[in-house]
């Protein structure tokens, strides 16, 4: 028989104030009259719990009689009594509550009492937490099991209602391991084998055992006037953001052999099954040797649970080892540190070694060393701090029964604690405390030396698991993240690979490493929450992201561009999620350069020519000539984007681009079709632009307005080729081809959209048209919008003789004597058309508003019209350039000039930024906030508000022109 726990007290705790926690102890009426405290060492301990816990004090306070029995009991035997208590627990469920919580109660003194007198060693204390929290949820359990069974739902033994149930519970973590700590939550996990349970018919097992899993969760959880037994987390499972709490093995197998992390490797060392069905429970566990125990030597493990401290430590309370306010699980040389040392060293050798499978820390530290990977010296003192931080951390949670690990932060504070832990000055306590802080840093930096640190964090970046850190809020806030709870999820949303392109582990390896400084980036993009929502959509759209995340965690200043971009600009992010290549190009100085190094089409058609050498056919030309126009428009982009040119240097830019790749298009549509038809003896063909390509002005989302002209002699004969082709289908089928080219869509989209309907009798007529055909139509057949049109036309690709010929057919047609009053009022009729049936989508619309961008080129361009038959120099097809040589004629006062290009300038500036950085309808007052810092940047405004009026003003000034020019108002 064990000797009463009494009759083994050893030197107690100190009180800080012994008088009055003397007193406190005298005045407790024990029901043997005081006799207990005739025991020396009682009094000592009881007289130091009264001084420094509140908790303790309170439940011997409200039961001297309990506290009198646990003391005059062996310990031993007052376990086996709780344990029994709890076997035997009535099944009506209020009666059942009180009997846990009051078990949980005299469990708490009883282990209490053992450990601060000394007859528990930490081994003992953990097995006697980690034993009552077995027995409590085995009990609650079994009362659920047997409701579900009488009420029809499940049919099982009433005396053994756990067989054969088909449902088990899981303990994780310190729970798993018995090493639970004093205050502790209880880490479970809840899974059923649908094909096991015996469930009545009709009955959904997902719906019954998450419903016995609630239960299960309030029986142990709720508080009442009895106090509670634990507090549960179920937040181990897999991924818990999208499973229910209670999941199907079936499901629970698939997701760790497809999306487990390291963490939940290290998690499952310690699990084990502890009520429920335990065959079934064993049989999981077995099925997850696999994904636990790697095969082979497991070195990528290392760097990413490294990952995850370094991510802790990245707060700077934590950056050092101290006293006052430290953290003796998570701080510098704590004891997370110690169970990262051991649990990393277990899934890195624990594959071919199985006597390093176990559970609890001290024993694999002894089986470690024993092994020969770590040495006596390291096993002797990790072993030794582990002991003495967790019976701080005990000491800690029973001052209040709460879970917390951090030391006081005052010096008076801290020294009352010193007492607590037995010693009697502050000193000896810093002194004994900085020694094993410091031994446990030494021997975990060994393990990971080599590893990489995070750079300049400026707070804690926790990730891992499934909880909320509250320092990693603080730290995302004060990065400027407005929802830091949303963005902690979303990080942690790509560890669990709900993203595609993070369910490899190695894409969630590089991801580990690369969060805190893509967190950094987001933040300096000015709106973090916009960047980071950005981002994970790109994610969503990704299938892979590899090559992504490793371009971004080598190059840091890409990373920082693609914060601001992803900030700022998520149309542009779009083009990085559908093709991350690009983003070797703004890596290369050379390469980022090239658009801007000429806005002639002739050296883009030059760069692309270089990229299609060696297509081996037709399709990879394809291919080639979209990564090329995907590159191309990315780097200008970025440059628009970071300021490095303006609106209209990127205009003429994307222009020479499109102009250049249509060139090419053309001459490789013509070699493929000739392939297969021959050509047109004398046939040719010339490309006419019209719209923002023919003016040069095009933007990020501009579309192509193409006109396809042919000309072939009067005698010319069918083509000659494997598939001869009459000449006016010939180049039918041609144009088909060619526009295909441009049109096609692949996984990055098509090379351009192309808009046909500019070209004589709009859909009506045939998709090529002849010179002649062409040139009849524009004398005798065009409506004015289209002459207007004709302004902006340019040739830009095809055969030299047909596009001069072209270029005298539209001067011919522009320069021709018109009727002034029949012009303008033909104009005013269209804009006043245009009005009604075109509204502006919003208010940074400057296209469509009254006076808006329309306006200012209806304005040049019917000028042009009216006055080109005796001003044959104003052809311009800019709509700046046409302005300006208005002016040199004297048709136009400098005023009208000066107002007119003026808003013009300004109406660029927003539409190309609107249409870089948004996604149609370019709703600039809706974007997020670091669009509309960059449009009223690029606008020389310090406000989108200042931005509205000056478009206002702009718009009022054109309104004011519209009516002096061309003689009419809207309103």
């Amino acid at each position: 028989m064990p000797a009463s726990l009494l009759s083994r007290l050893k030197p107690s705790p100190k009180a800080a104030r012994p008088a009055s926690a003397g007193r406190r102890v005298d005045g407790v009426d024990w029901p043997d009259g005081g006799k207990i405290l005739a025991d020396l060492a009682a009094r000592a301990l009881l007289t130091a719990i009264a001084d420094h816990s509140p908790f303790l004090w309170g439940l011997i306070e409200a039961d001297p009689a309990r506290a009198v029995r646990l003391l005059n009991e062996s310990p031993e035997s007052s376990l086996a009594r709780i344990a029994s208590s709890l076997r035997d627990a009535p099944d009506a469920e209020p009666e059942l509550m009180r009997a846990l919580r009051s078990a949980r109660l005299e469990a708490a003194l009883l282990i209490a009492l053992a450990d601060l007198g000394g007859v528990f060693a930490l081994e003992e204390t953990i097995e006697a937490l980690s034993d009552f929290a077995d027995w409590a949820v085995a009990a609650a359990l079994r009362h659920l099991l047997r409701a579900a069974s009488s009420a029809g739902r499940l049919a099982l033994d009433a005396d053994a209602p756990e067989r054969d149930c088909g449902f088990f519970v899981l303990a994780l973590g310190k729970h798993g391991g018995r090493e639970l700590n004093y205050s502790s939550d209880i880490d479970l996990a809840l899974f059923f084998d649908a094909t096991r349970a015996p469930v009545a018919p009709g009955i959904e097992p997902e719906d019954l055992f998450v419903r016995i899993g609630k239960g299960l969760v309030r029986l142990l959880q709720s508080r009442t006037e009895d106090g509670y037994v634990a507090r549960v987390d179920l937040r181990l499972r897999p991924d818990p953001g999208a499973h229910a709490i209670a999941v199907p093995i079936d499901v629970a197998e698939n997701y760790y052999e497809t999306l487990g992390q390291n963490w939940e490797r290290a998690a499952y060392i310690k699990a084990r099954v502890i009520a429920g069905d335990a065959s079934c429970g064993a049989r999981f566990l077995e099925s997850l040797v696999p994904f636990i125990w790697r095969k082979y030597f497991d070195y990528a493990a290392i760097a990413d649970i490294h990952a995850m401290k370094r991510q802790i430590h990245a707060a700077r309370g934590h950056e050092t080892v101290t006293v006052a306010g430290h953290d003796v699980k998570l701080g510098r040389g704590g004891i997370r540190e110690i169970e990262f040392f051991v649990q990393t060293q277990q899934l890195v050798f624990g594959g071919r070694r199985p006597q390093l499978r176990g559970a609890r820390t001290l024993p694999m530290l002894s089986e470690l060393r024993a092994e020969g990977w770590i040495g006596a010296d390291a096993e002797r003192e990790l072993a030794e701090a582990y002991r003495f931080l967790r019976a701080i951390e005990h000491r800690l949670q029973m001052l209040g029964d709460e879970q917390t690990q951090r030391l006081p932060v005052e010096s008076d504070d801290l020294a009352r604690f010193a007492k607590f832990c037995g010693y009697s000055r502050l000193a000896a306590f810093e002194s004994a405390l900085l020694k094993r802080l410091g031994a446990v840093e030494r021997h975990y930096a060994r393990l990971f030396e080599r590893a990489p640190t995070l750079g300049d964090s400026t707070g804690s970046l926790v990730f891992t698991g499934v909880a909320d850190d509250p320092e990693t809020l603080a730290t995302l806030r004060g990065l400027g993240f407005v929802h830091p709870e949303q963005a902690a999820d979303t990080v942690r949303a790509w560890h669990f690979g709900r993203r595609q392109a993070v369910s490899s582990a190695r894409a969630r390896e590089v991801l580990t490493e690369l969060t805190p400084g893509l967190l950094r980036a987001f933040a300096d993009s000015g709106d973090a929450d916009s960047a980071l929502n950005a981002f994970d959509a790109m994610l969503a759209r990704m299938p892979a992201s590899v090559e992504l995340l490793s371009i971004l965690r080598g190059h840091p200043r890409i990373l920082a561009l693609l914060g601001d971009v992803l900030g700022g600009a998520p149309a542009l992010a779009d083009v990085v999620s559908l093709s991350p290549h690009v983003l070797d190009a703004a890596i290369d100085p050379d390469r980022a350069a090239s658009p801007l190094r000429s806005l002639d089409p002739r050296r883009a058609r030059e760069r692309l020519e270089s990229q299609l050498a060696g297509a081996p056919d037709y399709e990879s030309t394809l291919e080639r000539a979209r990564a090329f126009a995907c590159e191309q428009r990315f780097l200008i982009g970025l440059a628009l984007f970071s300021d490095a040119i303006d609106a209209d240097v990127a205009a003429r830019a994307y222009s020479a681009l499109a102009e250049g790749i249509v060139q090419a298009m053309l001459e490789r549509a013509r070699r493929a079709f000739a392939a297969d038809h021959g050509s047109i003896a004398g046939g040719e063909v010339a490309i006419l632009a019209l719209g923002k390509l023919g003016s040069r002005e095009m933007t990020a989302a501009s579309d192509l307005d193409l006109i396809v002209l042919y000309d072939f002699p009067a005698d010319a004969a069918d083509s000659h080729g494997p598939r001869p082709l009459a000449p006016d289908l010939y180049f039918a089928r041609l144009t088909q081809r060619f526009i295909t080219a441009l049109t096609a869509p692949t996984r990055t989209g098509p090379l351009y959209e192309v808009d046909m309907r500019l070209r004589p009798s709009g859909r009506k007529g045939p998709l090529a048209t002849s010179l002649a055909a062409f040139a009849h139509y524009q004398n005798a057949e065009a409506w004015t919008w289209e002459h207007l049109a004709l302004t902006r036309a340019r040739i830009v690709a095809g055969d030299m003789a047909l596009a001069g010929k072209a270029r005298r057919v539209l001067r011919a047609t522009l320069r021709k004597r018109r009727d002034i009053g029949e012009l303008f009022a033909d104009v005013e009729e269209m804009r006043r058309l245009m009005a009604a049936e075109r509204k502006p989508a919003h208010a940074f619309d400057p296209k469509l508003a009254d006076g808006g961008l329309i306006d200012v080129e209806f304005i040049a361009q019917t000028l042009i019209l009216a006055h080109a038959h005796d001003h044959p120099g104003l052809l311009d097809p800019s709509t700046h350039g046409a302005l300006t040589r208005l002016a040199k004629a004297g048709l136009i006062e400098p005023a009208a000039l000066a107002e007119l290009g003026d808003a013009l300038r300004l109406f660029s500036d927003v539409t190309q930024l609107a249409r870089l950085a948004l996604r149609p309808p370019f709703d600039v007052e809706g974007a997020a906030d670091g669009v509309r810092r960059r449009i009223a940047l690029a606008s020389a405004a310090p406000t989108l508000a200042a931005v509205k009026d000056a478009l206002g003003e702009a718009e009022a000034k054109v309104r004011h022109w519209r009516r002096a020019l061309l003689g009419f108002a809207l309103d």
